[in-house]
């Protein structure tokens, strides 16, 4: 219990004190690894089966969200293969110059540097989900491609793995297409046993057993198992909130997946410095994401994000290099280089796409768009024209503010949302809802130019994403009023600060709304005052005037 103690202890101080700098805690949890390495604390056992639990619970949500079909379209194959082939001849051509250089690396033959080349070419499939969840991006169309040009390399890692793999997969592994029909069962017993503990405990199951064990018991990577139940499993209604349900147990056990690279062993100074070299990989490698996906349709701000998100290395790197050592094709000193490079490419990255929004913008205006015929249908320009009032963010405290606004007070009102299955569904129940990003100064340009829109509703579900929004609306210009959501009281501040004309606490304002819901229905009471003025039934609402009106 001593050495869960300090592991314990330094993953936490290592994690606050990222937050304290204002850095994402991942930057902490990884600085934790190196650091109890470093110190001699024995490496726990249990430490890499909680990382692989994480990782599978991970991928198991990413099935949740999945649509197979995405990964057919040539965007996401396309630009998948052609960027793996380049940026693998890129990774092996700096790996070849530090060797001219006079850099000493392991091992230095052809074979290793292409193999290392390789295995720098993915991108970190744990990074980049957790990046779009933090802000509720997963089903964005970028967010979208980019999981699905993951998904494509993994499939590629887990094919060199079985090729390379002293051990091919067993002739039972034909036996795992039972899982077709297989799936219908569990999707059965899943409306059977309701919501709450048994709902978490079902989907820890179907990630660990059918998908993990199965998998790997046939001598195929469990973790791809696990994706490929929750796709089979994602059609279910409860799909999105078991992955909700899921989401902070994945969290907290992918802190030992960051805390484990560090104990791939302690880097010489030689190997911190060409780690950090290896850095100027991913300005590449991300610009080729950026022009492939140009090329294939999309929108240059859509390309940018995507492009950003991927500028990591990956975690597979390091899975491809303790193949390569087993096949003798790497020296051992190969895996620490490639941890050192995953890690210092983990913080870039971090660092990068906490300012993705402003340095996107200053990007875009140095691409060419393409004329709106020859984009993707999901990422032409939409028409807002009509509007007075915007909704961004049409989850169910969107859709309550866009009912409110539309048929008590007769606004004119849009959803903005950028999940296309939600905007889908939300089209057919009858609303007004375009699938867009409001974080995208170009959107807002387009906004301001119609000179209709009047209100601003802010009610995205990731606090930095209002932020984005709130800001791009003030350097468009636009001088209407704001109303935003928040869920914590900093929070609240941070946009009254920013000018936000009214500011609804989500927790406040629940039990507020329940009691003025509730005395309405009973008819008010005639023998007592008001328990506060109208204006203030509104949570912890920032007063003001009366927003504008036509």
């Amino acid at each position: 219990m001593t050495t869960v103690a300090v592991y314990l202890v330094v993953v936490f101080c290592a994690g606050a004190l990222a937050v304290l700098m204002r850095l994402p805690p991942l930057i902490g949890f990884l600085a934790a690894g190196f650091v109890l390495n470093g110190l001699g604390v024995e490496r726990l056992p249990a430490l890499e089966h909680l990382a692989d639990v994480g990782v599978t619970l991970m991928l198991f949500g990413i099935g949740l969200k999945l649509d197979a079909r995405s990964l057919l379209r040539k965007e996401i194959w396309g630009t998948a293969g052609i960027h793996m082939v380049l940026s693998t001849a890129l990774g092996a051509g700096l790996l070849g110059l530090l060797m001219l250089v006079g850099l000493h690396l392991p091992g230095q033959d052809a074979r290793a540097v292409v193999l290392a080349g390789f295995a720098l070419s993915f991108s970190s499939t744990v990074l980049v989900f957790k990046v779009l969840e933090e802000r509720s991006e997963t089903t964005s169309l970028y967010g979208r491609v980019a999981i699905g040009i993951l998904i494509v390399q993994d499939l590629a890692a887990v094919a060199f793995i079985t090729v390379t793999s002293e051990h091919p997969p067993s002739p039972w592994a034909a036996a795992l297409l039972l899982l077709l029909p297989a799936a219908w069962v569990f999707r059965r017993i899943w409306s059977l046993i309701g919501h709450g503990e048994m709902q978490a405990l079902f989907g820890i199951v179907m990630a660990l057993v059918p998908g993990y064990a199965a998998f790997t018991a046939v001598g195929l990577k469990g973790d791809l198992g696990a994706l490929v139940v929750g796709a089979l499993l994602a059609s279910h209604a409860n799909a999105g909130e078991l992955s909700r349900v899921l989401f902070t147990l994945k969290d907290l056990l992918l802190v030992a997946f960051f805390v484990s690279i560090g104990f791939y062993g302690m880097p010489t100074p030689e190997m911190v410095v060409m780690g950090v070299l290896l850095l100027a990989l991913l300005p590449t490698q991300s610009m080729l994401f950026v022009v492939l996906l140009w090329a294939f349709g999309l929108r240059r701000r859509t390309s940018l994000r995507t492009g950003l998100a991927l500028a990591n290395h990956s975690e597979f790197a390091l899975i491809v290099g303790a193949v390569g050592v087993s096949a003798g094709i790497l020296a051992d000193a190969w895996l620490v280089l490639l941890s050192v490079a995953v890690a210092v490419s983990f913080v870039a990255s971090s660092l990068i796409n906490r300012r993705g929004s402003s340095l996107i913008s200053l990007l875009a205006r140095r691409l060419p768009e393409h004329p709106e015929h020859r984009l993707l249908p999901e990422d032409q320009p939409i028409d807002i024209g009509h509007a007075e009032v915007l909704v961004l963010g049409m989850g169910r405290v969107g859709q309550a503010a866009y009912r409110e606004l539309s048929q008590e007070h007769g606004y004119s009102v849009v959803g903005i949302e950028n999940a296309t299955d939600r905007t889908d569904r939300l089209r057919e129940e009858g609303y007004d809802v375009q699938n867009a990003d409001a974080t995208d100064q170009e959107f807002w340009e387009r906004v301001i130019a119609t000179g209709h829109v009047h209100i601003a509703v802010l009610a995205m579900p990731f606090h930095g994403s209002n932020l984005v929004a709130l800001r791009q609306l003030t350097e468009s210009g636009f001088t209407g009023w704001v109303a935003a959501v928040a869920q914590y009281d900093d929070e609240v501040q941070e946009l009254r600060d920013n000018g936000v004309g009214t500011v609804f606490n989500l927790y406040s304002g629940a039990g507020l709304a329940l009691a003025v819901e509730t005395v309405e229905a009973l008819g008010g009471r005639a023998d007592r005052p008001p328990p506060c003025d109208s204006d203030d039934v509104r949570g912890d609402a920032v007063g003001g005037p009366d927003p504008p009106t036509d």
